[in-house]
């Protein structure tokens, strides 16, 4: 699993452009740039980072209004965002983690700290979204449990009704004088009886191969608990 990470870089100040271009590339990061409001949705959309970096005042749409816009959008609400701004006011850091980022940096930074913060906000997206696999690899195993128990009830209840039905034909079928059409009347529901369990153990079979699949899905996004934590181990490096 390729796991160098994409971080997308918005800002309307070249100086800062270039200087996280360089800083972050040389740690192994695929950096892209973007200059104002809709340059960064545009970018969002053709590079899909796993984090962005955003200066709160830019032109077109501030920070915090593109951070409300993507965390609104099912296709780009898990993105990691780390506002950058000069405002140093509670209420700016507040209305900034209300409106959905990460963390929080003052201008001037250290290039130190904005390190350390992104390393540990990526490290926290990876464990939620491995907690998610797993949620959903759990939810997939409680559906499939209700609908084996749903069908294997009415996969019984059929059963027992052919059971009867076999009793009667066989009953019928010993007596002297049956006319056939008795034979006929009972033999039919019996074979409607069969139709429906079929019908049952093909939905039933149907519906495991679907969760089987999606299962099997879900792994190739699972990261086994050795290599997340040689990932967590390998982002502490970068801060030492």
């Amino acid at each position: 699993m390729n796991t160098q990470k994409k971080i997308l870089v918005a800002d309307d100040e070249t100086i800062n452009l270039d200087f996280f271009d360089v800083m972050l590339s040389k740690l192994g990061f695929v950096v892209e740039r973007a200059e104002n409001g809709n340059e960064v949705l545009e970018k969002v959309k053709k590079f899909h980072p796993d984090l962005i970096i955003l200066d709160n005042i830019m032109p077109g749409m501030t920070g915090r209004e593109i951070t409300k816009f993507l965390k609104t959008d099912p296709n780009y609400k898990n993105i990691s965002i780390i506002m950058l701004s000069a405002l140093d006011d509670v209420k700016d850091k507040v209305a900034g983690f209300e409106a959905g980022v990460d963390d929080y940096i003052t201008k001037p930074f250290n290039f130190t700290e904005v390190l350390a913060r992104i390393n540990a906000v990526l490290r926290s997206r990876a464990l939620f979204d491995q907690i998610k696999v797993r949620e959903k690899r759990l939810s997939l195993a409680e559906d499939l449990n209700r609908d084996l128990k749903e069908n294997l009830g009415a996969f019984i209840s059929n059963i027992d009704e052919l059971d009867k039905a076999i009793t009667l034909i066989h009953t019928a079928a010993n007596e002297e004088n049956t006319a056939p059409e008795i034979l006929i009347s009972l033999v039919k529901p019996a074979i409607e009886k069969i139709v429906s369990v079929r019908k049952h153990i093909a939905t039933l079979d149907a519906r495991i191969e679907k969760t089987i699949n999606e299962w099997d899905n879900l792994k190739k996004d699972e990261i086994g608990l050795p290599v997340l934590e040689s990932q967590i181990r390998k982002f502490l490096q970068h801060q030492e």
